[in-house]
């Protein structure tokens, strides 16, 4: 067994660990995004991006939620019950596949998006002023390449493991 502080191990310096780093600022900007939204509308993290993606995408499928919101199943069916109960979210029965429900936002609840999307709006440029415009640009260049990057590979180690295997 390798003694973790070896020399001749790669170092690993947690705070210039890219993983980490964004982790850490996905987080402190949704929570200080959050206290916004969530102290004048009283609607929690999850309840917001359920919101907010029904909001943009229209209507969606639970699982559709979860995936386009990075939350588990679990997590976007809590914050369904809560919007649903405070009238802001509605279900209906698929007429193609009877099977599914369509979760589509009320006349409530796209209104209190489009309320929530001006201040987010603003919260976002407010956060964002400290880079130049071209810093911005160059910004949301880097990001998109790395969720693009992020959604080309392989999960992990196993999921290569198993593609490799159905390949043989």
């Amino acid at each position: 067994m390798r003694d973790p502080a070896s020399p001749t191990q790669a170092s690993l310096v947690l705070e210039n660990f890219l993983p980490y780093r964004l982790a850490v600022l996905a987080h402190k900007t949704s929570r200080a995004l959050s206290a916004v939204y969530g102290e004048r509308f009283g609607l929690s993290i999850p309840e917001w991006r359920v919101l907010a993606n029904l909001g943009h995408a229209g209507p969606l499928y639970a699982g559709e939620l979860a995936e386009r919101s990075s939350m588990d199943k679990p997590k976007v069916t809590r914050a369904l019950q809560r919007l649903e109960t405070g009238g802001l979210v509605q279900r209906a029965v698929d007429a193609q596949d009877r099977r599914q429900v369509r979760l589509t936002l009320t006349r409530r609840g796209r209104g209190l998006f489009r309320d929530i999307a001006v201040l987010a709006l603003e919260w976002e440029a407010q956060f964002l002023s400290p880079l130049s415009e071209a810093e911005r640009k160059t910004l949301d260049r880097a990001l998109t390449k790395l969720m693009q990057r992020g959604e080309d590979r392989p999960r992990s180690a196993n999921a290569r493991a198993a593609r490799h295997a159905e390949a043989l």
